[in-house]
């Protein structure tokens, strides 16, 4: 029979993750991930149960982990679980944690509220520009970078929902 160790987890960070180098040319990254479970029991209480996992990154990854992780960072880990084993005063002891061999970043989706402040400062812009004043180029990038309507992200969210089988 075949052996698997494999796990996917989805959740947040907890604090920012801590790189060392604890030999030539070995690179560690370590964070702690807290993953949210939502349950509902027969009487329809909703219940939250948190897990947390410590998270370890080698090589390359652990250089992008210590820069991308902060604490509240949303991520997928995909990797492997791993057991150290030492004796301490006589008594065995082992730790489980998860071995990363590839970590996503979930990007911030702006709050109705941000789109709104955003789109009053491209009015504010706009308005500006009518008045007969030449915008300045940064104003052109920065009116191009925001972010778009309710609409349309919900339309597009909508053809993500239909292209995902």
């Amino acid at each position: 029979m075949n052996q698997l160790n494999s796990i996917i987890l989805e959740g947040n960070v907890v604090k920012k993750a801590v790189l060392s180098k604890p030999t030539a040319g070995f690179v560690v990254c370590k964070f702690p991930l807290a993953v949210n479970r939502k349950t509902k029991s027969p009487d329809g209480e909703q219940h939250e149960e948190v897990s947390y996992f410590d998270i370890e990154t080698y090589g390359e990854m652990a250089e992008k982990c210590s820069k991308y992780c902060d604490k509240g960072q949303g991520v997928r880990v995909v990797g492997r679980l791993k057991q150290s084993r030492w004796k301490e005063n006589d008594v065995s002891k082992s730790k489980i944690y998860v071995v990363a061999e590839h970590v996503e970043y979930k990007f911030h989706k702006p709050k109705p509220e941000e789109i709104e402040q955003t789109n009053e400062q491209s009015n504010e812009q706009t308005s500006v520009q009518a008045e007969g004043q030449a915008p300045a180029a940064e104003t052109k990038t920065e009116a191009s970078a925001a972010p778009k309507s309710e609409e349309v992200i919900a339309a597009e969210k909508t053809a993500e929902e239909a292209a995902v089988f």
